[in-house]
Order: C-alpha cells, then sequence, then structure tokens
C-alpha cells in the first residue's frame, strides 16, 4: 500500500482554503491513504466551529480523492464536542475517530472519544490516532488489540518538541510490530504554536525511519509499504 502524510500550509478557521491545500496535497501524494495533522482543517483553533460531515467547503477534498482513488485521513471538531479524524474518499466523508485523550486545554470544550478505531483499507488494518493519544501507551495497547498493520496519527507539536513525536512513534512501532505514520503540522497554526515542528514522517516496524518530510508547510512524503 502507498502511504503518504502530508503537512498542508494551513489559514486559521478557513475551512474552504484548507480543503483546497488539502486536495493539492492528495492529488501530489498519488498515494492509496494520505494522513494529515489534527485540526488540520481549521488549525489548531481550539473555539472553531464544528465541520458537518456534508459541509459543502469539503468538496474539493472529495473530488481529489473521487479522481485518485485516495481515502484523506484529515482533522476536524465534529458534533457531540470532539476533535475527530474525519475519512474522506470520493464518496463522501464520515467521522472514523473521535480523540480519546485529550490536552488540559482541549478539555475545557471537548469531550473524549470512548474508543479506538481501526479502517480496513484494501485488507490494510489501519489504527487511527489523534496527537496526545500517541503518548498514552494504553491507547496503542487498545488499538493494536483490534488487529492492525499500520498505526496513523495526526498531530501537532512545536519545533523545539519535534523528537517527542519521533520517541512515540518509535515506541509504537517496535512494541506492537507495525509501520506506523505521523502527520505532523509545520509552521504557524494557532493556540501559540508559533512554530510547529513538521517533519511529518513514517516509521518501519522495526523503529526506523522509512520517509519523512521537512520542516516546511506544503511538504509531504510517502512510501510503499508491504
Amino acid at each position: 500500500m502507498r502511504l503518504a502524510v502530508a503537512q498542508p500550509p494551513c489559514v486559521p478557521l478557513e475551512v474552504a482554503e484548507n480543503a483546497r491545500a488539502h486536495a493539492d496535497a492528495v492529488r501530489a501524494a498519488r498515494a492509496r491513504v494520505v494522513v494529515f495533522p489534527e485540526l488540520s482543517l481549521t488549525g489548531y483553533e481550539l473555539e472553531a466551529p464544528v465541520v458537518p460531515i456534508d459541509d459543502a467547503r469539503l468538496a474539493p477534498l472529495v473530488e481529489a480523492c473521487a479522481e485518485t482513488g485516495a481515502l484523506a485521513l484529515a482533522g476536524a471538531p465534529v458534533a457531540g464536542e470532539h476533535i475527530a479524524t474525519l475519512a474522506v474518499t470520493g464518496d463522501g466523508v464520515t467521522v472514523a475517530y473521535r480523540k480519546m485523550w485529550l490536552g488540559d486545554a482541549e478539555a475545557r470544550r471537548f469531550r473524549p472519544g470512548g474508543t479506538p478505531a481501526v479502517l480496513d483499507v484494501d485488507g490494510w488494518r489501519v489504527g487511527l490516532a489523534i496527537c496526545k493519544d500517541t503518548g498514552v501507551a494504553a491507547h496503542a495497547t487498545r488499538t493494536a488489540a483490534l488487529g492492525i498493520d499500520v498505526y496513523v496519527a495526526g498531530v501537532l507539536e512545536s519545533a523545539r518538541d519535534a523528537a517527542v513525536t519521533d520517541g512515540r512513534a518509535q515506541r509504537i512501532a517496535t512494541t506492537h510490530r507495525v509501520w506506523v505514520a505521523m502527520a505532523s503540522f509545520a509552521g504557524s497554526t494557532g493556540g501559540g504554536y508559533t512554530e510547529a515542528a513538521g517533519r511529518s514522517a513514517i516509521w518501519s516496524p522495526e523503529g526506523d525511519v522509512f520517509a519523512q518530510a521537512g520542516t516546511e508547510p506544503g511538504d509531504l512524503t510517502r512510501a510503499r509499504i508491504s
């Protein structure tokens, strides 16, 4: 399976513009699955309005997935006050996963999701996570217990904390012997993150970096995993 992690430029609260940037990334990635950062469609703006799954502003991303046959995993706030991963295909949008472990500021608005989630993509079992989930060993353990081949996450870290993502990914990969893919915001994205880390990457089950993007908004990387 060809897997990509993307860190598109993000305009805070501008869902339409961000959806177009996501669509560009999907076309550039030429991948079956394209992973995007946490709250990628709104930016890390904890007061952002929810994004309905039938929101017309998401149409460019749906169209890009239809053209390429891709599944895009994008981040947005959703009804019920959750931070979520949206699964976008050429057929439309669904809420695939709700973040289970929230940061302190997030918990003032959002509610935690109740269960892990796994998607079946062409026979590949893809476990889903969002940011802080990746630092909670129980999350990876519960997700892996469902039977997964790949653990994917949309994350946000500041540039000075870039090593946090690397360490978490390596631990998950080697503990559960799975591929790990983390899409990490780059540039400025709200919430005080004036310089996000970027460096979205894919790790092998041995914990090695298999492919990695740079630090700039708009970068992406991809790999064929088997």
